[in-house]
C-alpha cells in the first residue's frame, strides 16, 4: 500500500513538473510571438498571467483528486497553443533591417561562381552605413585560403562565427569574401538569445567584404574579433564555398527560422563541413561557440607554429583593424602577424 502511494506521488510530481515546463515554454512562445500583434507589454503580460493561472490551477487539480479534469483542461489548452505554434511559418517578405534587406543567391557553372547581392557597406557608425549590394564573380581555381573569424560580444563562451575565402589571380592582392550566418532582423528589431528559441528571427546568409563585415564588428560595435587561418585541401575549400552558395539559394527558395542552439552561425557551418569531411566529432564547443577555435585546433586544422594561446593572441585583430586607413588594404593589414596555413597544392 505504501509503495503504491509512493508511486502515485512520484507520478504526480513528474506530471506537475512537465506541466510547469509546458507553462514556461508557452509563456516564452506567447511573449515573443505576440510582440508584433500586441504591442503593449502590459496586455501581453495579462495574457501570460491568465495562462499561468490556468496552468497552476490544473496542477492544483492534479493534487486534489481531480486529476482527470486538470489534465483535460491543460491538455486542450496546450494542444491549442501547439497548433497555433505549428502554424507560424518563416517568411522572406517582411520589413527587413538595411544590413539584411537583400538575400544572397548564386549560380555555379563549372569553376565559375556568380553571386548576387554581395554586401559591401561603408559603415560610419554601428547602425549607419552607405549601402551597396553588388554582383560578384569568382573563379574557384583561384581559391587558395580559408580563414575563420570569431567575434565576441557577451563573454568568452559566446561568439559569432564567420568564414572568409581568399582568391588569388596573380595580378593583384588577394581578395576575400566572408560568409556569415545571421539572424534576419526586421527594422528596429534587436537580437535576443531567448527570442531565438521562439521563432523570433528568420535565418540569413550574408556574403560581404571583410572591410564591411569584420570592420563593423571590431571598429563600430566594439566586439573582440579574432581571425584564424585554417589548413584545408583545395577540394574541401571548393566544396565548402559551393555549400554556402547552395545554402543561400535554399534560403531564398525556402525560408528558415534561426534557432539559438540548433540553427545558428556555428551549427549551420558545422553541418556543411561535416558533409565535406565525414566523421567530425560532436563536441560541447559547438554549442559554446566562443570555444570553437579550440575545437578546430584540436582537430589539427589551425595554422600553428606555436601553442594555441600564442595563436589566439596573434589572431586578435582589433588594434590592427582600427589602425587601417581608408586607402589601405584592410584584409592584408588585419592579417599581419597571424600565422598562415601554407598554400595547398593545386
Amino acid at each position: 500500500m505504501r509503495i503504491a502511494a509512493f508511486f502515485i506521488v512520484l507520478v504526480k510530481l513528474l506530471a506537475s513538473l512537465l506541466m510547469l515546463l509546458g507553462v514556461v515554454w508557452a509563456c516564452g512562445a506567447l511573449w515573443f510571438q505576440l510582440a508584433q500583434s500586441v504591442k503593449s507589454g502590459s496586455a501581453r503580460g495579462l495574457l501570460l498571467g491568465v495562462w499561468v493561472g490556468v496552468g497552476l490551477y490544473c496542477v492544483y487539480l492534479l493534487w486534489q483528486q481531480r486529476a482527470a479534469k486538470g489534465l483535460l483542461i491543460y491538455g486542450l489548452l496546450l494542444a491549442g497553443i501547439l497548433a497555433w505554434w505549428a502554424s507560424i511559418q518563416p517568411s522572406n517578405t517582411r520589413q527587413w533591417a538595411p544590413d539584411v534587406a537583400q538575400q544572397l543567391s548564386g549560380t555555379v557553372q563549372g569553376d565559375l561562381v556568380q553571386l548576387h547581392n554581395v554586401r559591401n557597406f561603408d559603415w560610419q557608425t554601428a547602425s549607419k552605413a552607405t549601402a551597396r549590394w553588388e554582383d560578384r564573380s569568382y573563379d574557384l581555381r583561384q581559391l587558395v585560403s580559408v580563414d575563420m573569424a570569431t567575434s565576441y560580444w557577451m563573454g568568452p563562451a559566446i561568439a559569432h562565427t564567420l568564414v572568409s575565402f581568399g582568391f588569388e589571380d596573380g595580378k593583384g592582392p588577394r581578395r576575400y569574401l566572408t560568409f556569415s550566418v545571421e539572424i534576419r532582423k526586421e527594422r528596429n528589431e534587436q537580437f535576443s538569445a531567448v527570442g531565438g528559441f521562439f521563432k523570433q528571427f528568420e535565418l540569413s546568409l550574408v556574403a560581404a567584404e571583410e572591410r564591411d563585415i569584420l570592420r563593423v564588428r571590431s571598429n563600430m560595435r566594439g566586439e573582440e574579433v579574432y581571425l584564424y587561418s585554417v589548413a584545408m585541401p583545395r577540394a574541401a575549400m571548393r566544396s565548402l564555398f559551393i555549400a554556402y552558395v547552395d545554402k543561400a539559394n535554399a534560403l531564398v527558395e525556402t525560408p528558415q527560422f534561426y534557432h539559438t542552439l540548433f540553427a545558428n552561425c556555428t551549427t549551420i557551418v558545422f553541418d556543411m563541413v561535416r558533409r565535406i569531411v565525414p566523421g567530425l566529432p560532436m563536441d560541447w564547443r559547438l554549442l559554446a561557440s566562443g570555444y570553437l577555435p579550440q575545437y578546430v585546433d584540436s582537430l589539427g586544422a589551425l595554422a600553428r607554429p606555436n601553442d594555441f594561446e600564442a595563436i589566439q593572441a596573434a589572431a586578435h585583430i582589433n588594434a590592427r583593424a582600427k589602425a587601417v586607413r581608408p586607402d589601405t588594404d584592410f584584409s592584408a593589414a588585419i592579417r599581419q602577424g597571424v600565422p598562415q596555413a601554407p598554400l595547398p597544392p593545386p
